[in-house]
């Protein structure tokens, strides 16, 4: 109660009781309404200091509660109620409905949301983002659902509509220009600070989410688009029109649909297009995964077009690869084509590096090849034979066979087989053992050079000289 009287008597509602608390910050009150009159939103913090500064010492927590009852109050602004003209005008905007987990990626779910303002219809389609491609795929969306275009789209000054605005002039998305002109419809931003000149859609995105957003399940993206759909054209419409309450929405929307624009004969191409860049891999990277392209298209700049479910890349005209799309994180997303032709490559690769091996390590090798294709022989089979020869003979056994073999006339995998074997009986060597490497290609295709034997014989003879020295010294006299 004794709260109640301060508050009644700094006021001046109780007459003869405002003497008795006379308060130190009444003499500045005759400046502080002064300079509010100028200056309605100047800060208490800075009339605290102008108070101090002319001699006031008191706290600046009461001070700032004197300031409050002095501010001039805004006067209660009175609006229009904005009526429009079936087909004239359609509201737009987006909405925010949290996140959605996919893979390893969260994904914001934004709503867009387009309002007739005759018929209040509504558009409702979902994405996993608020970007210019996806905020394109929703005007068109939305003009084949309503089956004709509406003259005038009003937004507020997202950056999707205007990139920059001063005052009256407006720097319009190059995008939304295009997709204008495509529909011819006019593009109007409501003035900054005013969302009551789009309140149509604002009270359709609440709407939104009490009617149909709050506690409904969904198993993707795909499955909420389709709910919101039958939504928008069964409960929705259903609903009885704020302009005229005795009828529905659907039945108002069916007087305003011939007064709509007609559609053009193409809709307006909703594909993002992204110039991406093909590294040593055969995988372009786009929005946070990768896809697969041929692999001779290393190295080269190409195009992805890419729409809600699928993504192509493009060389020039010829689509080089079509996936579709991920909405994960980190995902590489193959064509099964793709990966075949890669190792067909690699394998083809492995066999030249083949060939050089030999080339480097068997001189009489190129003839031998060169005998075998003249018989219309398997070069591949002899050359994975050859190398596993290498691998167990060595390079000076297989370059004399092979020269042995070329003199007699059987230039065959089967000849060369034979002579090492015999080689290897008349020198009385046991058989060889395949010591199998690692399968590394820095192993696997090695080129051993061979060194001259003939230097280890010296390092034996000085160790026989090593040994007569130590005996004749040890020798009992």
């Amino acid at each position: 109660m004794e709260a109640v009287t301060r508050v009644l008597i700094d006021l001046g509602e109780v007459p003869g009781r405002a003497s008795l608390r006379r308060s130190i910050v009444d003499p500045y009150v005759p400046v502080i309404r002064e300079t509010l009159e100028k200056y309605p939103r100047l800060t208490a913090s800075r009339l605290y200091e102008m108070a101090r500064a002319r001699g006031y010492r008191g706290s600046q927590s009461h001070f700032r509660h004197v300031v409050v009852r002095h501010r001039p109050r805004p006067a209660a602004e009175a609006y229009l109620r904005l009526r429009t003209l079936a087909g004239e005008q359609a509201q737009v905007d987006w909405g925010h409905f949290g996140k959605l987990e996919v893979g390893r990626a969260s994904r914001a779910l934004m709503g867009f949301v387009m309002v007739l303002s005759y018929s209040r219809q509504i558009f409702l389609r979902f994405s996993l983002g608020a970007d210019m491609p996806r905020f394109v795929a929703g005007h068109v969306g939305a003009f084949e659902a309503f089956a004709g275009v509406p003259r005038v789209l009003l937004y507020d000054n997202l950056r999707s509509a205007v990139l920059e605005r001063v005052g009256q002039a407006i720097h319009f998305h190059p995008m939304l220009l295009e997709l204008a002109a495509h529909y011819h419809f006019e593009p109007r931003p409501v003035a900054v600070a005013r969302g009551n000149e789009k309140g149509r859609v604002e009270r359709a995105i609440r709407y939104i989410r009490d009617s149909f957003f709050a506690a409904r399940p969904f198993r993707d993206l795909a499955d909420l688009n389709a709910q919101a759909t039958a939504w928008c054209v069964g409960i929705a419409a259903e609903r009885l029109c704020p302009e005229d309450r005795r009828r529905r929405v659907q039945e108002v929307f069916a007087e305003e649909t011939p007064f709509l624009l007609p559609l053009p004969a193409n809709p307006f191409p909703i594909e993002e297009r992204v110039d991406v860049q093909v590294g040593r891999t055969p995988y372009v990277r786009f929005d946070l995964n990768d896809y697969s392209v041929p692999s001779d298209h290393v190295g080269r700049t190409l195009v992805v077009h890419a729409t809600d479910a699928s993504v192509r890349v493009v060389d020039g005209a010829a689509v080089i690869a079509s996936h579709v799309r991920s909405w994960g994180k980190g995902e590489q997303v193959e064509d099964e084509a793709h990966v075949r032709e890669l190792v067909a490559r690699k394998r083809a690769a492995r066999h030249h590096r083949g060939l050089d091996r030999l080339h480097h390590a068997v001189p009489n090798a190129g003839a031998f090849f060169a005998a075998v294709a003249e018989r219309a022989g398997s070069l591949g089979r002899t050359m994975t034979g050859l190398l596993r020869l290498l691998d167990l003979y060595g390079h000076e056994p297989l370059d004399q066979a092979l020269a042995l073999a070329l003199s007699q006339g059987a230039p065959h995998l089967a000849a060369v087989e034979q002579i090492l074997d015999q080689h290897r009986h008349a020198s009385r060597q046991p058989p060889p053992i395949a010591v199998p490497l690692p399968d590394d290609p820095r192993v696997r295709d090695m080129v051993a050079r061979p060194h001259a034997l003939a230097t280890y014989d010296q390092l034996t003879q000085e160790s026989a000289d090593d040994n007569d020295t130590t005996t004749d010294d040890t020798t009992p006299r």
